[in-house]
């Protein structure tokens, strides 16, 4: 690709953003899904998958903060995590970042992803891949939550891709049936759920589905700039309503034994309890109120 190209993002047909690029890093056509890193002047690294963007290097910290870091705050003793797809790595640094967790299990169907994040985008991970707390797998999320012992894990974190393509099978009645059978009597499940200006029906289709298998069903929020259209929702589903209802001094206590406090960006004790307080546009989409 030329110098200082346009790219443009195909998420919604009309509707999107565009990325003015310094060059291209890398494009590959996985077995899965088409890959493109580049590094970008507003952004710094940017990765696409299909034509979306997944990540770039400016703002990746507030979703993948509040994707880990409210889970495992809320819970509160999570000792053993389960990732199904994040293939950059950034969950699972922010998962190792608790130093009460034993055990973080990541399951990423597509090894491209992993491969050309280690090369290109190397500081979203760190050193997380040489943890020795860690278990990266290659393979598929849905075979492995099918097969995962019951009660196994605290937290699912789910970093996928919209329900389209192959992200697709992370949104069914049997991938939330599995998870809620491999949790452990407190355990919660946490996924992205789009940008509901644009992608309610994402939210509420998933939170019918989740609602099947686990009694508490909501949704918090995280403004991440290159999600363009507002909010982005990340579901929740819970074994227990209190998990999300725990008070700001509480989880600030939990983040200082966890070694996190400080050492965030967006996330913060108010963040995280102000996260779930859901403007009526959103709240609306979800099955249950309260």
């Amino acid at each position: 690709m030329p110098t200082d190209s346009w790219v443009n993002e195909t998420l919604y047909p009309d509707w999107g953003q565009r990325f003015l690029v310094k060059r291209e890093l890398a494009r590959v056509q996985s077995e899965f899904q088409d890959i493109m890193i580049f590094e970008s002047y507003s952004h710094g690294r940017v990765m696409l998958l299909d034509g979306v963007t997944q990540i770039t290097e400016k703002d990746e910290f507030v979703y993948q903060e509040m994707l880990t870091h409210v889970p495992l705050l809320a819970h509160g003793e999570a000792k053993r995590v389960l990732i199904i797809g994040a293939g950059d790595g950034g969950v699972l640094k922010r998962v190792l970042q608790h130093r009460n967790v034993e055990k973080a299990v990541m399951v990423e169907i597509d090894g491209e992803v992993i491969r050309l994040c280690k090369e290109h985008m190397p500081d979203i991970a760190g050193d997380a891949w040489n943890d020795p707390r860690a278990e990266v797998i290659v393979g598929d999320g849905i075979d492995y939550v099918r097969k995962a012992e019951a009660g196994s894990f605290d937290v699912v974190i789910v970093d996928s891709t919209d329900p389209i393509g192959v992200g697709e099978v992370l949104f069914t009645d049997e991938f939330y049936a599995n998870a809620a059978r491999l949790l452990s009597d407190r355990g919660l499940i946490v996924n992205q759920c789009g940008v509901p200006a644009m992608q309610a029906e994402e939210l509420a289709e998933t939170s019918l589905r989740r609602g099947k298998v686990f009694p508490d069903i909501w949704a918090y929020v995280a403004a991440v700039p290159t999600y363009v259209g507002g909010f982005m929702t990340l579901g929740w589903a819970a074994k227990d309503a209190a998990l999300r209802q725990v008070d700001s001094a509480t989880i600030r206590a939990r983040a200082e034994a966890a070694g996190i406090l400080g050492q965030t960006q967006y996330w913060t004790p108010e963040i995280h309890t102000g996260a779930f307080n859901l403007p009526p546009y959103i709240s609306k989409h979800l099955p249950q109120q309260g």
